[in-house]
């Protein structure tokens, strides 16, 4: 194990933990200030996905495809704010679970019909196919390097947004105290509105970046959705700073487990035995660390009320 790997897996789980971020901040928004347990999220991840490699072959070049995948994704956001989730506000959890579920089984059987049930390509952009040398000896990929760029840039502007701007000051009165702001003539049906829609172009961008490293196929966003759930309840719900720790931890502890641990397990069990156990151990990780973060701090790290 020598120090060029760990410092390149900890850009991984930083590149990984962003784009959790991207995920979990809308998540986190919804669920924090509109009380609503949205598990059709992961659904516009994979649409986002989707249109990111549909849009990068029509028009020829990602830097096109990617931010008409996140517009795409916002009309389909606002279209199921409107129709769906502006109805479950004032119901309860297990009704909003039942309602954004049945989402989930539209929206995947409506991508295998508009695409097909086959996983489709998304090639990262040419120039940032090689490695860039961050320092002597160490080369890293562009195209992760690019990711973890946006990733940053895109939580300092929420943060920004949320906390340093009056349209987050209307979010945040909207998130204590629904009643009053509408007495004090917040339209809340409209900032929930945009809220959702932002979570849902967040969504899309990190589909559309991770699109390249993972598979663009059916289903992959409720994988990303229970990841993401994890992260805002380590975090704390409705924390976009919450959100943020949550995501790097996470992204840091997968990473590096799944990367070092069939090492150290090798040194007791067998090759084959440690290169099967270590991930499923790193995977264990990830909430076992929940569960710890739970024990000390049941709100979460970060709570938005603090």
């Amino acid at each position: 194990m020598t120090t060029t790997l760990v410092f390149e897996q900890l850009l991984n789980g930083l590149q990984f933990g962003l784009m959790l971020f991207l995920i979990a901040a809308g998540l986190t928004l919804v669920f924090g200030i509109m009380d609503v347990l949205n598990l059709a999220h992961g659904s516009l991840y994979m649409i986002g996905a989707y249109l990111a490699a549909t849009l990068t072959q029509a028009t020829g070049s990602f830097w096109l495809g990617l931010p008409l995948a996140a517009l795409g994704t916002g009309v389909v956001g606002i279209v199921l704010e409107v129709a769906l989730v502006r109805r479950l506000y004032q119901r309860d959890h297990l009704a909003q679970v039942l309602a954004t579920f049945a989402v989930i089984l539209i929206a995947d059987d409506t991508v295998k019909m508009i695409w097909g049930p086959a996983p489709i390509m998304l090639a990262a952009p040419a120039a940032l196919a090689g490695p860039v040398e961050l320092f002597p000896g160490f080369f890293y990929p562009a195209y992760r390097l690019l990711i973890i760029g946006v990733g940053l840039a895109l939580a300092l502007g929420l943060y920004l947004l949320v906390a340093r701007t009056r349209t987050g000051m209307l979010v945040r009165a909207g998130s204590s105290n629904r009643e009053m702001a509408a007495l004090m003539g917040v339209r809340v049906d409209r900032l929930f509105a945009l809220v959702f829609v932002l979570g849902a172009m967040l969504a899309a961008v990190a589909g559309g970046l991770l699109g390249p490293l993972l598979a663009v196929e059916i289903g992959m966003g409720e994988n990303i959705l229970i990841l993401a759930l994890v992260v805002i309840v380590i975090g704390g719900i409705g924390s976009i700073r919450g959100a943020f720790v949550g995501a790097v931890l996470v992204g840091v502890v997968d990473t590096a487990g799944r990367a070092f641990l069939p090492d150290v397990l090798g040194a007791f069990l067998s090759n084959a035995a440690a290169a099967q156990l270590g991930p499923a151990l790193a995977a264990i990780a990830i909430y076992v660390l929940m569960a710890a973060v739970l024990f000390f701090r049941p709100q979460g790290l970060f709570p938005a009320r603090a």
